[in-house]
């Protein structure tokens, strides 16, 4: 018995090795591609190209899931050529990631105004009748891909804006220039770099030990709640983000929070968003509704967010021609939160 355990821990730990060589490997090649111009042009002659209209993504519909195309270098020069565009183009490519095999990825916009090629953007019907694809808004898309596809898709649309909205700079006005990966821009006239950035969000879901607070927006579609967030400010700790959002939607004091994850989202500008629970202090639970924040927000019990859990039609409308309350989809780190506290509605765990 004793053999086979040790058997057994040796395999693990084999295991676990190669999976973090592979890791590895794979971070360091990525951070070459990133640092170095001529590396990442030979990445482009072998790698795959994700293609966006207007930062919409080309998808193909697959049953009831969307799948982002690949193409090739080759393929993409041919694609450009025909519609009287040179292979300069590519120059505005950025890298998004790579395989495991060191294949490298990246994506290109073709409806945005190019800043290496004096020809206009490419018309998206005729793009999309040639590539046998719809340039699909983001934002609509995102709940039909995969977990894969859905992070890269929005990786890239997140790099493709910052480099549409960063083409000069910002001391000396003159125009900045992208390196090959598109990690960063540089101004020629003082060397300034800038980097690509993500902003700060807090979403939290507030409990009062047996119930969840749930709120919405006049924008959320209808019927839809979530988790309360918002932005941090400068100069906050992510605890005083929590406590001041807290208060500043629903006029309640957090007693206690606990982190839970985060995820990066790329609407409207890309955010980095930094999920917790909280409990609010005992016996203060009414809500005041900022109304100039939400339209609405609302204790749930336990058994209401379980049977909202297990709609399929989100947009159930009654009678009286209300919806049914849901909650947003599983991709979205909301869902997660709201998951988590289904599982286990006390958080007896956090900290005080």
């Amino acid at each position: 018995m004793s053999l086979y355990c040790g058997i057994a821990c040796r395999r693990k730990s084999f295991w676990c090795y190669r999976l973090l060589s592979t890791y590895v490997a794979k971070t360091r090649y990525l951070f070459e591609l990133k640092e170095d111009d001529d590396a990442c042009r030979k990445a482009q002659q072998t790698g795959a190209f994700y293609l966006f209209h207007n930062l919409a993504p080309l998808l193909q519909q697959s049953e009831h899931q969307y799948l982002p195309p690949q193409h090739s270098l080759l393929e993409l020069e041919k694609l450009l050529a025909k519609f009287g565009q040179d292979a300069q183009r590519i120059e505005d490519s950025v890298l998004i990631g790579c395989s495991e095999q060191h294949e490298a990825w990246f994506a290109l916009d073709l409806g945005l105004n190019s800043s290496s090629s004096v020809n206009a953007s490419l018309q998206k019907p005729e793009m999309e009748t040639e590539l046998k694809g719809s340039f699909i808004e983001l934002r609509k898309a995102l709940f039909r891909l995969n977990m894969k596809d859905a992070s890269l898709l929005s990786t890239a649309q997140a790099l493709l804006r910052w480099h549409d909205a960063h083409q000069f700079c910002s001391r000396s006005g003159q125009p900045t220039k992208k390196n090959v990966a598109g990690s960063k821009r540089v101004c020629p006239s003082n060397k300034i770099i800038y980097y690509p950035q993500m902003a700060p969000v807090v979403i939290t879901l507030v409990s009062d030990g047996t119930r969840c607070l749930l709120a919405r927006q006049s924008s959320f579609p209808k019927g839809m709640y979530s988790a309360l967030a918002g932005f941090c400010d400068i100069g906050e700790t992510l605890e005083e983000a929590v406590q001041r959002e807290v208060a500043e939607e629903v006029g309640l004091e957090v007693d206690r929070l606990q982190y839970s994850a985060s995820q990066h989202w790329p609407f409207p500008n890309s955010s980095l968003m930094i999920a917790c629970h909280a409990i609010v202090k005992p016996g203060q639970t009414e809500i005041q509704v900022n109304l100039k924040e939400l339209e609405a927000a609302a204790w749930f019990s336990h058994d209401e967010v379980v049977a909202a859990l297990k709609r399929n039609h989100p947009y159930a409308q009654q009678q009286d021609g209300t919806f049914l309350f849901w909650l947003p989809p599983k991709l979205a780190i909301a869902h997660q939160l709201i998951r988590e506290w289904v599982e286990k509605p006390a958080c007896p765990s956090l900290p005080a």
